[in-house]
């Protein structure tokens, strides 16, 4: 399903192309430009709702691999008597720092925070993108100036308000991806009855999470000024910046879901050591 909807949405901007191909050909109205604008924006949406079907199937799979590995490492591990003290500490691996407990730790409070807001994210951001493509049908056939202006500022400050929203969706479900990981590193080593090694946030993730709110904020700025310039007097001045404005907060964004999928890759790295250094040591 991820994959058919990405692909959709490829089509979708595919679609726009020829339209303003013919367009710039003069074999269209160039009134024909306010929709497709609309519509190749749900064509990015709709490439991001493809990639959050696609991480909630990992979310998924995710999961089957806990219970694999839970099933199967207490047979092969190797068999050692438990250590009498165990020094719960801090302690050094060759992915940084982690913490060396009695219980599995229970979820950070961003990783929480993930797992219930990316689905009203998910949910709210395709609303917002086709709310911004039907203001541009809309404008396609108003004639009179200021309510053009006017359309054409709410409809880039929506649309892009809605893929702001798509990217923080598609951010919340990779920590939802990181708090599985934790939490069901943790339960595996516990049902082992050993001690849990569990990796600390590591400064990739203190900076994803810097960018996917900062990115967010700077996408409800441009939601507000395009608001504002909706009414000016010169809105072709207002028009000049924040159209970088809003690029700018999807970059920001796209750039914190570089540094989460890093985060992921050494977190699986640091799983990996502990999984081979149980199966070594047994403990």
């Amino acid at each position: 399903m991820g994959v058919a909807t990405g692909l959709g949405g490829v089509a979708l901007v595919v679609a726009t192309l020829v339209v303003n191909v013919l367009v710039a050909s003069g074999r269209a109205d160039i009134d024909n430009l306010l929709w497709t604008f609309g519509l190749t924006t749900v064509g990015f949406g709709t490439v991001k709702a493809g990639i959050a079907l696609v991480l909630t199937g990992i979310v998924v799979r995710l999961w089957m691999r806990v219970d694999a590995v839970e099933a199967a490492l207490p047979r092969l591990r190797a068999r050692v008597e438990p250590e009498a003290h165990v020094p719960y500490e801090e302690i050094e691996t060759p992915f940084g720092r982690a913490t060396l407990t009695e219980r599995a730790p229970g979820l950070l409070p961003p990783q929480a925070m993930a797992r219930i807001m990316w689905k009203p994210m998910i949910l709210m951001g395709p609303m917002l993108v086709v709310i911004g493509l039907v203001l541009s049908l809309i404008n396609t056939g108003a004639d009179d100036p200021e309510t053009r202006q006017a359309l054409a500022a709410w409809t880039q400050g929506t649309q892009f308000l809605g893929e702001a929203m798509l990217l923080a969706g598609i951010s919340f479900l990779l920590g939802t991806i990181l708090a599985g990981l934790r939490e069901g590193g943790g339960e595996v080593q516990q049902s082992l009855g050993i001690a849990v090694k569990t990796l600390r946030m590591p400064a990739s993730a203190k900076a994803f999470l810097a960018l996917m709110f900062g990115g967010f904020l700077l996408g409800l700025a441009q939601f507000v000024l395009y608001g504002i310039a909706a009414y000016v007097d010169d809105p072709a001045t207002w028009f000049a910046w924040l159209g970088p404005m809003r690029e700018l907060s999807l970059g920001i964004l796209l750039s914190g879901i570089v540094l989460a999928l890093f985060t992921i890759g050494t977190v699986l790295g640091f799983q990996h050591w502990r999984i081979k250094e149980i199966l070594e040591t047994g403990r």
